[in-house]
């Protein structure tokens, strides 16, 4: 500010300019990659499905902007916060983020958050992808939060203050539309309420270890605009799809309930020298969607021009980190192993037997990953990963060994 003369005009109102927009920050990043895959046209969530044809390709996947705005008061307690995002690619432009958040001033531990942002549920999905070590979030989290956010409201209690005995909780309490932003509308009057319950991370001991945990539920569902609800039931002592097709069903709410836990734990190495960090959750429930997927339905399901039947399943899936620095903090190696089981009541040749009726929906996945990372600087890093996918086999035609679909990416990341 020495640079500016605020005895002329321009100078007072270049001084009455900053004063007005010192509170807006920008920021992104961009990641171009590699890939390269074991097979030609496999399906991945490694960053989408290869093309028929292609076993390689350069690719943007993410082109992130973002801008904050935030307002003080005169104890330097948050007052309100704007922030809009949107990722731009080779496959189009879309909005990420677009939210409010207005805190209460009086004990400053209340916040309400109300547009379109990340739902409160797990650590993976609420981890930025700037800042993960990963290329990609678990197959788990990306079929059933696919995009992560949703459009909702959400109260928040985090005390703010230094000093306040509850510093180290923090709980998300939200409602949401449910189908998250694979959808431009809500299609059924049924919101889902999701709710994540912290311990942000504590000093162990005089070592600097670091531990946090959270519990998370997802409570919520769709409307079934069908009769024909598929669920598991035993049938001469086998486990099988039933249909209830009663006229009843139409109307009622078919459940997508969600139990999750995460824990992180770090060790310092010592000065420079990097840590050693843990990472793990699990998630199970019920999840609602059809035969030839498990993924949470952005509309109504429709199968020939009518409405499709549901399937309701039970599942459980889990993720596990290992990542350990190289003597520095700048070299990173990460291994990270996890699974999602669509269907926990049939496993292995019991998929694709006739008279079950499951498809490739309920197929188990397993997937190890091992990585490296380097950061030239806090702006630029490189990461070299390795994804082993590994489905358990079955009975299905084309899923009875395990398919050839392993991903090796090459990715930098530039940020400011």
């Amino acid at each position: 500010m020495d640079m500016i003369d605020t005895t002329t005009s321009v100078g007072k109102g270049m001084f009455s300019l900053y004063q007005k927009y010192d509170a807006v920050r920008f920021s992104g990043y961009i990641q171009p990659q590699f890939q390269y895959a074991t097979g030609k046209g496999i399906s991945s969530y490694a960053g989408g499905n290869f093309p028929a044809q292609v076993d390689n390709r350069f690719t943007l996947r993410r082109g992130r902007f973002r801008l904050d705005y935030a307002r003080y008061d005169e104890e330097h307690m948050p007052v309100v916060q704007f922030a809009f995002q949107f990722d731009g690619t080779e496959r189009g432009v879309f909005i990420r983020d677009f939210f409010g958040r207005v805190f209460e001033n009086k004990w400053d531990v209340f916040s309400i958050t109300a547009g379109m942002f990340a739902r409160p549920i797990s650590y993976e999905v609420n981890l930025s992808s700037g800042d993960r070590e990963t290329p990609e979030r678990g197959r788990m989290s990306q079929i059933l939060m696919r995009t992560e956010r949703d459009i909702g409201a959400m109260v928040t209690f985090e005390p703010r203050r230094k000093n306040h005995p509850l510093r180290f909780f923090k709980i998300d309490a939200g409602l949401f539309n449910g189908q998250g932003l694979t959808a431009t509308s809500d299609f059924d009057s049924h919101k889902d309420i999701i709710t994540r319950w912290a311990i942000k991370p504590i000093k162990l001991n005089d070592r600097n270890w670091r531990l946090s945990a959270a519990v998370s539920m997802l409570y919520g569902g769709m409307e079934q605009f069908t009769p024909y609800i598929y669920r598991m039931d035993v049938s001469n002592g086998k486990e099988v799809f039933r249909v209830d097709s009663s006229r009843s069903n139409v109307g009622k709410i078919a459940p997508r309930h969600y139990y999750g836990a995460d824990v992180q734990f770090r060790i310092p190495n010592g000065k420079d020298k990097g840590a050693t960090e843990i990472r793990l959750e699990y998630l199970e429930g019920t999840q609602t969607a059809t035969a030839s997927t498990t993924e949470t339905p952005g509309t109504i399901p429709v199968s020939g021009g009518v409405n499709a039947p549901l399937y309701i399943r039970r599942f459980d899936g889990a993720y596990l980190y290992f990542m350990q620095n190289l003597g520095n903090p700048r070299d990173l190696v990460v291994l990270k192993y996890d699974w999602y089981d669509p269907n926990k009541k049939l496993k292995g040749k019991e998929i694709g037997e006739d008279d079950r009726g499951a498809t490739g929906a309920d197929i188990r996945y397993n997937t190890f990953g091992v990585g490296y990372v380097h950061y030239f600087n806090p702006n630029t890093k490189v990461m070299l990963y390795y994804d082993m996918v590994k489905n358990e086999s079955t009975s299905l035609e084309g899923y009875t060994s395990d398919i050839d679909d392993n991903v090796f990416t090459c990715r930098l990341q530039f940020r400011f």
